[in-house]
């Protein structure tokens, strides 16, 4: 599992300074409106919309919100008819392959300003399959708390996880990482959670089957740059790399 989180750690950390950002509130809501599309539009039996609305209310979306994104993706109120996903794949600075997910009503527009904020920090928007065949979709359960690392073994076993692997949630959060194939996900969360593991997260998420180590401030500085205009964009959901920096590096990024 060496690398699996190196990025997810990365995210962390900069998820604290841009949490001020309201951008998390439009990605996530179009996630609850593709989510209420794609099946039922009652969490209970849908997964994919249960795991959005938990992830809304982590992030403090108010009710109405998420009750509105619903209406949208069921159809009961105008403006999600077009949305669809779509993922585009590049490179930064030093050969780093970067994989974007995004939810759309307009392809050419999408491709315009990804394009533009590659060409202006110093990378370069790909084909498709480019750099896809660097990564490998994994379904992923983030647990917090003190992890009792028999049970969560047994759990996982349990579950049909792949594996898992300890991680810090933040300066004064114990956690984990389980990893599964994503049809699984669904059955390792609620697994996890009748096992009374604190789920914080289920998601989908793409890991990287090789990394690139960036060892210097201007580098790092770039890429994240990158990164930071790539995920402002308003029809980006989820921006991915298969870079590793250390944790010195990345915090002197962050002053």
């Amino acid at each position: 599992m060496a690398g699996h989180s190196k990025w997810a750690n990365i995210k962390r950390q900069k998820a604290r300074v841009d949490a001020v950002k309201g951008k998390v509130f439009a990605r996530i809501s179009r996630e609850i409106i593709v989510a209420a599309r794609s099946g039922v539009p009652d969490p209970a039996g849908n997964f994919q919309l249960r795991t959005a609305i938990e992830k809304a209310k982590a992030a403090d979306i108010p009710n109405e919100n998420i009750e509105r994104a619903i209406a949208k993706g069921s159809g009961l109120v105008g403006g999600s008819s077009e949305l669809e996903a779509i993922r585009y794949e590049g490179y930064g600075v030093g050969g780093v392959a970067i994989l974007i997910e995004a939810l759309t009503d307009n392809r050419n527009r999408t491709a315009a300003d990804l394009r533009e904020a590659f060409s202006k920090n110093g990378g370069n928007l790909g084909e498709t399959g480019c750099v896809g065949w660097m990564f490998d979709q994994k379904g992923v359960c983030t647990v917090g708390g003190e992890i009792d690392e028999e049970q969560l073994f047994e759990a996982s076993l349990e579950a049909e996880a792949e594996s898992y692997e300890l991680i810090s949630i933040d300066e004064d959060t114990e956690g984990a990482e389980v990893f599964t194939n994503v049809a699984n996900l669904e059955k390792l969360a609620d697994v996890l959670k009748q096992q009374d593991f604190t789920v914080l997260q289920s998601e989908n998420r793409w890991i990287p089957s090789n990394t690139v180590e960036i060892d210097s401030p201007e580098k790092a500085k770039s890429l994240l740059k990158l990164m930071d205009a790539l995920e402002e964009l308003e029809d980006v959901q989820s921006v991915t790399a298969n870079f590793e920096m250390t944790d010195e590096l990345m915090s002197s990024m962050m002053v």
